[in-house]
Formats: structure tokens, C-alpha cells, sequence
């Protein structure tokens, strides 16, 4: 009785704020305990994640073949050996080019470093040629020191390629038996729960959809238009540094930076302090068209996420798994944004978003 008297004497505004605390912590070790048995199996995650956004880029090719009434595995095979056939001829055109101007861009390295040399050390700054020589000598054992030895280089490499390996495979399935996967799950969900799940989960998917076919279109515009002002202006490896861009449009924010340091670098060393103003310029140019224009236009009207959500979003994402975080940061919160819009509602919306693999049988 003593007890209870004593419970009744505490405000209700602090039993209501440790309820709230109560569960914050519990919902948090949750999270914590799902993070780090993720991160436990980094490999099988990255391989599922990396098996998802390619099944969401490459659906579309899959359907199209079921439209023409091939079977299943055929249209899933279709999907797979389009994106093994892109990648493997992109690789082959970029490293052909940089075999054929290799020899030339060595010599316009040494040239142009030689010239950055002479102005640094003739310049206005209080630096001397053996001061130079201290620094880059620090530099390339501080490089040295932070690279890994080869056991762990061949280690990382193996693992790999055993999660790339993984992921096509998962790719395969995903594209023929994914509507049947997700049928599967439903069927494991309370029935009295399981049509606003079923929406949340087709929710989840059309964002995770949307924003890889956004990201691929301004990859593309990206691409193209750093690529032709790099051909005319005339710098070398300029088919590699177009799909440089590609690749690194993936990486918001962090990707453009990059890419475009590497075009201004190369620029500089092979043709001088005019040609890297010029692709400076011309990726300047490119990048605020597409930050005021292709963004809004074709991922804020498709995600709704603040720039600022963006930036905090692929930082952690840095932080926690690197490159492959930073990549993957975006669309995981895309898609948890919109299967919480959709669970918190309620009544969940109409089913108007794709199933979980467009290359489900037509009926």
C-alpha cells in the first residue's frame, strides 16, 4: 500500500516522460541490435542491398521480354546479361582508350608536373625546392603506411568478389520469382495486418524504384555533358572520366566533388592551367544544373526529402560502411520515409505502386 501511494505521488508528466524514455531506449536497442547483426554479416548485407537496387534498375528490361511470352528464367536471364553486357563494355571502351593514350598522358604527367613544380617553388609562396621534397616525400610514405599489406588486400578482394558473385545471383531470382518472394512473406504477416504492411512494402518499393531510375537518368546527364566538354576541350581519358562521373553521380554530393577534382587534375597535368579553368567550368556548370534543375525536378517530386536529410544521411552512411554506405544511405532512407508514411496512416492508400519485381507473369 506504501507502494502505491508512493507511485501516486509522482507526477504524472514524469511517469508519462519515463514511459516515453522507457520505450525510446527499447526501440533503440532494437535498432542497435538489428545494425550490428547487419554489420556482423557486412558481406550477405551489401550482396542483398546491391541484389535490390540492380533488380529495381533492370525490372524494366525483364517485363518487356515477358511481354513477348518468354518464360520466366528467360526474362530474368535477359535483365541480368543486359547489365553484365553494359558494364562489361563500358570497361572495355574506357580501358581501351587509356591503353591508346597512355604513353602520351605519362609524358604530359611528367610535363605537367614539372610545371606545377616550377610554380610552386618560383611562386609567391615562401616555399623551397627541398621543403617541396620533404612534403611529397611524407606523402608518399604516409600513403604507403596506409595502404594494406597484401594478405589483407587479398583478403578484402576475395570477399569481394564473393559478395558480387552473391548479388547477381540474388539479382536472378529476384527477377523471376520475386513476386512469389514477397507473396511468401505476406502469407507470415497477421491477416488482420497484412494489407497494410503489403501496402507499406509496395510503398517501400515504388520509392526505392523512383529514385534509382532518378539517379540513373542524372548519372546519364551528368555523364554526357561532362564527357563532351572534356572532348572539346581536348583532355585525355575522357571516355574514363565520363563514366568516372557516372558512377560517382551515385554518391550525392561526395561523388560530383570527386569526380570533377579528377577532371580538373587531368586537365591541368595534360594541358595546363587554361584547360582546367575550362573543365572546371564546364563542371560547375553541370553540376548547378543539376542541383537547381534535374534534382527537383526528378528526385524531390519522387522522394520529398530535405537536401539537409541528404547530407546527414550519406555522411552516417561514410561513417558507417564507407563508399558503399554512402551509396546505399539514401534510398534505405527513401524507402523507411515512405514505408512509415504508409504505416502510420490510417488506412493504407490503394496499391497503385509496382509489385516487388515489375517481371512478375502478366495474368
Amino acid at each position: 500500500m506504501t507502494d502505491r501511494r508512493g507511485f501516486d505521488a509522482v507526477p504524472s508528466a514524469l511517469r508519462s516522460a519515463a514511459a516515453v524514455a522507457a520505450c525510446l531506449l527499447l526501440v533503440a536497442g532494437a535498432v542497435w541490435l538489428v545494425v550490428y547483426l547487419l554489420f556482423k554479416v557486412m558481406a550477405l548485407t551489401m550482396a542483398v542491398v546491391a541484389a535490390l537496387l540492380l533488380t529495381a534498375l533492370v525490372a524494366p528490361v525483364a517485363r518487356l521480354v515477358r511481354r513477348l511470352r518468354a518464360p520466366a528464367w528467360a526474362a530474368a536471364l535477359s535483365g541480368l546479361l543486359t547489365l553484365l553486357l553494359a558494364i562489361a563494355g563500358a570497361l572495355a571502351l574506357a580501358g581501351d582508350q587509356v591503353a591508346g593514350q597512355w604513353r602520351e598522358m605519362s609524358h604530359g604527367l611528367s610535363a605537367g608536373l614539372h610545371r606545377a613544380r616550377d610554380r610552386i617553388v618560383n611562386g609567391p609562396l615562401p616555399i623551397s625546392e627541398r621543403q617541396l621534397d620533404d612534403t611529397i616525400d611524407g606523402l608518399i610514405k604516409a600513403a604507403r603506411r596506409a595502404s594494406p599489406d597484401p594478405m589483407t588486400g587479398a583478403s578484402v578482394a576475395a570477399e569481394v568478389a564473393a559478395a558480387t558473385l552473391l548479388s547477381l545471383f540474388l539479382l536472378f531470382f529476384m527477377l523471376k520469382d520475386g513476386p512469389g518472394m514477397w507473396d511468401w512473406i505476406m502469407r507470415l504477416v497477421p491477416a488482420r495486418r497484412r494489407a497494410k504492411i503489403d501496402a507499406a512494402g509496395r510503398a517501400g518499393w515504388g520509392a526505392l524504384v523512383s529514385y534509382v531510375h532518378g539517379i540513373v537518368l542524372i548519372a546519364l546527364v551528368d555523364a554526357a555533358g561532362i564527357g563532351l566538354a572534356l572532348v572539346l576541350i581536348g583532355v585525355p581519358f575522357a571516355l574514363p572520366l565520363t563514366l568516372l562521373t557516372f558512377v560517382a553521380a551515385f554518391i550525392p554530393f561526395v561523388g560530383a566533388v570527386v569526380a570533377g577534382a579528377a577532371a580538373v587534375i587531368i586537365a591541368f597535368v595534360s594541358g595546363g592551367l587554361t584547360d582546367a579553368l575550362l573543365v572546371l567550368g564546364a563542371v560547375i556548370a553541370v553540376q548547378q544544373a543539376e542541383s537547381h534543375l534535374l534534382q527537383p525536378l526528378i528526385m524531390g517530386r519522387t522522394l520529398n526529402l530535405h537536401p539537409v536529410v541528404v547530407v546527414v544521411s550519406v555522411t552516417a552512411g561514410s561513417l558507417l560502411a564507407g563508399i558503399a554506405g554512402a551509396i546505399i544511405a539514401v534510398p534505405v532512407v527513401a524507402v523507411a520515409y515512405r514505408v512509415a508514411s504508409v504505416l502510420s496512416a490510417d488506412d493504407p492508400p490503394p496499391a497503385v505502386a509496382p509489385a516487388v519485381s515489375p517481371a512478375a507473369p502478366e495474368r
